[in-house]
């Protein structure tokens, strides 16, 4: 569960895992926030998995490093028509008429513009113009 500029909250607790199957998997797609189960801890594509409650926990920090070409691509894919508003029509034209641009500014002439970023550092949020 992304919350973006927060950390992830703890979804599953460590007695969760007592009611699975033994031998289980599970992969914590956001501990790079983290981590959503309370027995995560960032791992490594070179040491990946460790155990807890007899699960198995995928734990790896930048996953879409494992896989570096295929993961340029699809961010590129996902961020161009982003970077092509703001080319195409200039920054403040580009929030004034993209509601997704707009939605993706943290920081704004110098001052924090979203609530979750702010609260990291104390902050609270001017409000976005």
């Amino acid at each position: 569960m992304l919350v973006p500029g927060a950390r992830t909250p703890r979804l599953v607790t460590r007695e969760m895992l007592t009611l699975m199957r033994p031998a289980s998997v599970i992969v914590d797609v956001a501990i790079d926030q983290g981590g959503c189960f309370e027995t995560s801890r960032p791992t490594t594509h070179a040491d990946p998995v460790f155990e807890v409650e007899g699960i198995m926990h995928y734990c790896v920090a930048n996953m879409p490093g494992g896989v570096p070409a295929t993961a340029t691509r699809a961010l590129t894919n996902a961020t161009f028509p982003y970077v092509r508003a703001l080319a195409d029509q200039g920054v403040e034209a580009a929030l004034a008429s993209d509601a997704g641009v707009a939605r993706g500014v943290n920081i704004r002439a110098g001052e924090i513009t979203h609530q979750p970023v702010a609260e990291v550092y104390g902050y609270t949020a001017a409000v976005a113009a």
